[in-house]
């Protein structure tokens, strides 16, 4: 058993020692709000946005994107369960700005290990067969911060299967001082339009 593995069980038997009553906590979140940020390890929605168990929707993903998966999660948050405010919160210091579609496709192509970034950018130590299929997919790669917010808030806004009543609000998380800053043309954009 890896080390890892061991752990997260280990984590897992103290946590469940401890569940209470959690196991009655209803399947809509009480708070009725849905966040969409980073999968990125540093960031802790529950820590930044004061959540406890069963307060919100929060979902992940590589840079917090809009895509396609998390808006069909965000359309389930509101249609299924109840959700009525969304949150789009990219962060500073973010992965996906290190690289772009073309520098991804390319490393996959030379092999499947794992690369490695420097102060020229990333290279690929790895040896063996890649995969041509990276270049089929848009990685979703962020060059302007602000403009991503405002990019995937409007995306949402714009969905067909988006109500106009649902206010999407936009911001950064600083990844050093653990505040959320306000991307106003974001804010603008996702306002909730009850006409």
């Amino acid at each position: 058993m890896s080390d890892i593995l061991e752990e997260v069980l280990s984590a897992n038997r103290n946590y469940a020692e401890t569940f209470g009553d959690k196991g009655n906590l209803a399947m809509p979140p009480k708070r009725r709000f849905a966040i969409l940020t980073c999968m990125d390890a540093r960031l802790d929605p529950a820590q930044f946005a004061g959540l406890v168990e069963g307060d919100a929707h929060v979902i992940r993903n590589a840079g917090g994107r809009a895509s396609d998966d998390a808006i069909r999660s965000l359309v389930i948050s509101y249609k299924l369960l109840g959700t009525r405010e969304w949150f789009v919160i990219h962060h500073t210091n973010c992965g996906m700005e290190t690289f772009t579609n073309h520098i991804i496709s390319d490393l996959l192509k030379s092999s499947l290990n794992t690369a490695h970034i420097d102060e020229t950018g990333w290279h690929d130590v790895g040896s063996g067969s890649g995969s041509n299929e990276g270049s089929y997919i848009n990685w979703l790669t962020i060059n302007d911060l602000p403009r991503s917010v405002y990019e995937d808030v409007l995306r949402i806004r714009l969905h067909p299967l988006v109500p106009s009543q649902i206010p999407i609000y936009g911001y950064i998380y600083d990844v050093k001082t653990g505040k959320l800053i306000e991307v106003p043309e974001a804010i603008e954009v996702g306002k909730a339009n009850f006409a």
